[in-house]
């Protein structure tokens, strides 16, 4: 067990599926005290029981302000502080029209924008008022590779990649005014990791094949759990001089 974790309150938004259930459930082992904030209830995976980790879940929908400000104040009330913040809402827009800039369509953009970093907006909005009553906090976002390098045909979603870029200049900004307070921020940049998100990326015979170049340390996906160890490392005490870095996790994606 990590000590650094033990009974810090967690906060992970976006936890129930891919990078943030992974996180919620490797930060619950380490003693955290979690609590997900997601639209949706938590699934299980195969041979697994979530019932085997403590996390608290509240059914919040992130891209709605005030159910974040309730949200955010219930978990206060209960635990009397919030220690971390682990920021891994988000997801594609494609379904509402997102695209490269010219066929991205209007709907597509804004709601794109609401689920990714207006989201990430409203809940550090809400959290870092508590921080800095505190006089300390960490905040972990989660970005992409595309918020760093542009994407070709196969990954042209360009409202997606716009807020993964906004987020890290977020994430910097709030590291830099911030330090002081002795609040952390640091940002994750993962690859194509084996997710729900990524279903049509996993299903797709071009984009396999184009693994062995995109991500040329194992030629394959990532996993949800390479994600979270990165963002223990951050959330921990390991990381105490650690603040405004942008951390790649991507297989060699973004070295070349």
């Amino acid at each position: 067990m990590n000590d650094d974790l033990n009974g810090k309150v967690t906060i992970v938004s976006g936890g129930s599926s891919g990078i943030g259930l992974a996180t919620a459930k490797l930060f619950a082992q380490q003693g955290a005290r979690v609590v997900i904030l997601d639209i949706q209830e938590p699934v299980n995976g195969k041979g697994e029981n979530l019932d085997d980790f403590p996390l608290t879940v509240l059914r919040v929908d992130l891209t709605q302000p005030a159910q974040v400000n309730f949200a955010v104040q219930h978990v206060i009330d209960h635990f009397g502080r919030i220690d971390i913040l682990i920021h891994s809402a988000g997801g594609s827009g494609r379904k509402w029209g997102d695209g490269p800039t010219h066929e991205c369509t209007t709907d597509g953009w804004h709601k794109t924008l609401d689920l990714n970093i207006n989201s990430f907006f409203y809940i550090s909005n809400a959290i870092l008022k508590e921080m800095v009553i505190q006089n300390k906090g960490v905040i972990v976002s989660i970005s992409s590779v595309l918020g760093l390098v542009g994407g070709d045909e196969d990954f042209a979603t360009h409202a997606y990649a716009a807020c993964k870029g906004a987020i890290i200049s977020l994430t910097r900004s709030i590291a830099s005014y911030y330090a002081p307070r002795h609040i952390r921020a640091n940002v994750i940049c993962p690859g194509l990791i084996a997710t729900p998100m990524s279903d049509r990326a996993q299903h797709s015979p071009q984009i396999r094949e184009r693994l062995k170049d995109l991500q040329p340390l194992t030629s394959d996906l990532g996993t949800p759990e390479n994600v979270a160890q990165a963002a223990l490392y951050l959330a921990s005490d390991a990381s105490s001089f650690v603040t405004g870095t942008v951390l790649t996790v991507d297989g060699g994606w973004t070295v070349r």
